[in-house]
């Protein structure tokens, strides 16, 4: 049977890549509310969503380091960008700090967006593209994109103090960044980008610490920390309730 709950995520244009993680769409087609599980990824998302009970409207999701049930409403449409942390301060009209675990309503008209460019997802990845690129700066702060390239490229399993030896940046400066801009330390955000790409093993059923986790033992006490749920529960994926990990099978 055809799901009536759909997605979709496209990589961004490469300019984007230090700033755009994807852009995307969910769709709840039924006439019930779809019941998920959202838990923490290390993005930040930008929507854009309307429904039959909800008139047009965009707003931007704080990082997230629990998880939470969400009811997402009979018949909604929501495109979305998703960035990675350093497009909060290039690319994003404001700190996210103050609203972690929550989100920010934005004006209907931010970015020149409206209801009608929900019609068409690929125009939509294509304008949003053309926007984007009109917001990226002419130059970033070296260590900045250090960091952030070496974080995710050993999967947040780096100390910080060898990142912060590596990107030339003191620990201290780092921590004060990531609290004024994000809302939490780079130690936190490391974790939940290690949980992650925990996700990707377990959405493939091997449920096994297969990163820098200490033993099972604590390999499971991350899992259910950031997800409410033991790894075998989670790949199990009840109802397709964990819609990240649907995605990630999926890959």
């Amino acid at each position: 049977m055809e799901s009536s709950f759909t997605y979709q995520f496209l990589k961004p244009d490469v300019a984007l890549s230090h700033f755009v993680e994807s852009i995307g769409m969910f769709h709840n087609q039924a006439d019930l509310p779809k019941e998920v599980v959202i838990i923490p990824d290390g993005r930040i998302d930008l929507f854009f969503s309307k429904s039959e009970e909800t008139p047009f409207r965009i707003f931007l999701m704080g990082l997230e380091t629990e998880s939470k049930q969400r009811s997402i409403p009979p018949n909604t449409l929501t495109f979305f960008v998703s960035f990675k942390p350093l497009a909060v301060e290039y690319i994003l009209p404001c700190s996210i700090a103050g609203f972690l675990n929550s989100a920010q309503q934005l004006s209907d008209d931010f970015w020149g967006f409206s209801a009608d460019d929900l019609n068409d997802f690929d125009a939509f990845y294509k304008k949003a593209t053309q926007k984007l690129m009109t917001l990226l700066p002419a130059e970033v702060d070296d260590r900045k994109r250090k960091l952030f390239d070496l974080i995710y490229a050993t999967n947040g399993e780096m100390s910080v103090k060898e990142l912060s030896e590596k990107a030339f940046w003191s620990s201290r400066q780092i921590n004060r960044y990531f609290t004024q801009q994000l809302g939490l330390s780079l130690k936190m955000f490391c974790k939940i980008l290690r949980f992650r790409v925990s996700l990707e093993h377990v959405a493939q059923g091997r449920l096994s610490p297969e990163l820098n986790f200490t033993d099972q033992t604590h390999f499971i006490k991350e899992i259910k920390k950031f997800s409410g749920v033991v790894p075998k529960e989670l790949s199990k994926n009840k109802n397709d309730r964990f819609v990240l990990l649907s995605v990630l099978k999926d890959k």
